[in-house]
């Protein structure tokens, strides 16, 4: 319990929101909690993995096993899931990562209205791919908002934010999982208050706010011709999907893990092959190399470059695509 919370303080009734393993963390911190999670709203069911078998979702996987009640609804407008929202009598929604936009008749049924856990510091990065985003753009810093959810896409009130480092290494999962476990944290916290009384509410400077668009498999094939440290930001944030690709004698390779190592000697062509040996394989870059570390053929398991060159003739002076 939050330092300060009340004992007698009733315990709120929550409809929680959430689709993927973002959202996971923050619903078990809920039901550890002394509130109560009266149902577990999630996507559908897809097909997911090379069967295409149908998997129930991150979240779904959790309240079944807890004996939280499960809606997976098609179209949020539906009389009889606002209904069925409305019998529950929540005080409160939360919402983590579930991947749709809320309307406003389902908005307005909880008592305290909803609040949303977002993966970004506030107002940068709204929208569908924040954690990417920010790796993408090479930031060292990113963080954690709760706030207040609107009808306009991540536009409202922030209730509180947390700053988490971004390492100069580390990949959009990783950096997701760690803003998972902070969000459920501070989403505990507000969640003490807003059960005490009314919760500070800070508006967002919307003339500082950034888009965070939805990641697309059209980004995935690397330019080498880019800047050294921008390719290694793009293998970083391009994970866990479409992941950063490249081809060579026609066939797609994934690349997972890169190093900034250097500039290349003057005169070498962005995307020549400049090492290729023992666990070097280098490949020159706008103002660079790039070492990578960790490759993947298309439809093959996960190499060491060791490992595929110990299998693939690369030959230094050959050329990659840009």
């Amino acid at each position: 319990m939050v330092a300060g919370a009340r004992p007698d303080s009733p315990p709120l009734r929550i409809v929680y929101f959430g689709t993927p393993a973002f959202a996971v963390p923050t619903l078990q911190a809920l039901l550890g909690s002394r509130h109560k999670v009266v149902a577990l709203v999630s996507q559908p069911d897809r097909p997911s993995g090379r069967g295409h078998r149908v998997a129930a979702t991150p979240t779904k996987a959790l309240a079944v096993l807890c004996g939280v009640p499960v809606l997976q609804p098609t179209r949020l407008r539906d009389d009889a899931f606002l209904t069925a929202i409305t019998e529950l009598r929540p005080d409160l929604g939360v919402v983590a990562a579930y991947g749709r936009i809320l309307p406003d008749a389902l908005i307005a049924i909880p008592r305290l209205g909803m609040i949303n856990v977002h993966a970004s510091l506030l107002p940068a990065y709204r929208g569908a791919a924040p954690v990417h985003r920010a790796v993408i753009a090479g930031d060292t810093e990113t963080g954690v908002t709760i706030m207040r959810v609107v009808q306009e896409l991540d536009a409202g009130p922030m209730l509180a934010r947390a700053a988490v480092p971004i390492g100069p290494d580390a990949t959009s999962p990783e950096i997701e999982a760690r803003l998972a476990e902070r969000g459920a944290t501070l989403l505990l916290d507000v969640v003490e208050q807003l059960a005490e009384g009314p919760v500070v509410e800070t508006p967002q400077d919307d003339a500082k706010a950034t888009l965070a668009p939805k990641i697309l498999k059209t980004e995935s094939p690397i330019d080498w011709s880019l800047p050294a440290g921008r390719i290694h930001n793009l293998v970083r944030g391009l994970q866990p999907w479409p992941l950063a690709s490249t081809t060579m004698d026609g066939s797609r390779l994934l690349i997972h893990r890169t190093a900034v190592i250097g500039e290349a000697s003057e005169g070498t062509t962005a995307g020549t092959v400049v090492g290729a040996e023992g666990d070097t394989l280098d490949v020159a870059t706008g103002d660079g190399v790039i070492r990578i570390l960790q490759i993947q053929p298309e439809g093959r398991r996960v190499m060491t470059a060791r490992e595929f060159l110990s299998g693939h003739k690369v030959t230094p002076g050959s050329k990659l695509p840009s």
